[in-house]
């Protein structure tokens, strides 16, 4: 399928609901990202049968093209919802029949910076517009790769489960302990089996997706740089600058003037 004038890759929307909910249909790939709690929040995909899921602000869902079902809820809902084209999907190597497992709660959190970063990006230049929706796919791809049925190993369980708990402490010390304890492995298992399993160490992962997320922080917000640093994981402004200029090119504040 060719996309171009006549179809946008990325649509990204604010709604805002009153109490109620219904039925649902998504024609596309899509994830909602909640700006308001909901305690009593009611949800199922591919049946009637609703579970009680809360969710706070922050937290929400990613579901597959063609998912339907059912989500309630006792508050007004504010939230934000972003659809990706086919053409997108393609762009970044994502098959338009791919068949993953629903996320429904917390979400990657440099996928959500991502996502909020494309529902202004209306607000910049269109350069500006199509790289924040192109790193939302590409990192949208790796977050579903993880999710994707058939992977029922234990190493792949395990994988998963370090990959989620790294997204979610970036701004963290993060250590090897820690990260081996979350794969209940020793440490020279888990580095071998890390490395192995994607190609970098887990050292050289962590700066990798902190340098993302900072790119995100300089580029969407006016944060001062010793807070991106800081928010990236960096207590050492210096260090943050030296891994920034290893793998970018160029300093943090010379990145910013650019975009």
């Amino acid at each position: 399928m060719e996309y171009g004038r006549h179809e946008p890759k990325l649509t990204a929307a604010l709604h805002e609901m009153p109490p109620g909910g219904g039925a649902f249909a998504l024609p596309r790939l899509a994830m909602g990202l909640f700006h308001v709690d909901q305690a009593f929040h009611r949800f199922s995909i591919g049946s009637d049968r609703r579970e009680l899921i809360p969710l706070s602000a922050g937290q929400g869902w990613i579901l597959p093209a063609g998912a339907s079902g059912f989500c309630e809820y006792d508050a007004p809902l504010d939230f934000l919802m972003v659809e990706i084209s086919e053409g997108l999907l393609q762009d970044v190597g994502i098959d338009r029949d791919l068949v993953f497992r629903p996320l429904v709660g917390t979400l990657d959190p440099l996928l959500v910076q991502l996502a909020k970063a494309s529902g202004t990006s209306g607000e910049r230049t269109s350069l500006y517009a199509e790289t924040m929706q192109l790193a939302f796919a590409a990192h949208l791809a790796k977050v579903l790769a993880l999710v994707q049925p058939g992977g029922g190993s234990i190493e792949d369980r395990r994988l998963r489960r370090v990959l989620d708990y790294i997204h979610a402490n970036l701004a963290d010390n993060l250590s090897l302990d820690d990260m081996a304890s979350e794969a209940a492995m020793s440490r020279f298992h888990f580095v071998r089996a890390f490395t192995n399993a994607l190609g970098t160490s887990p050292l050289q992962y962590v700066i990798g997706e902190r340098m993302k997320l900072a790119k995100v922080l300089l580029q969407t917000t006016r944060l001062s740089i010793h807070t991106v640093a800081h928010r990236s994981g960096y207590e050492d402004v210096s260090r943050f600058g030296q891994h920034f200029r290893r793998h970018v090119g160029t300093t943090p504040a010379a990145f910013r003037s650019e975009c």
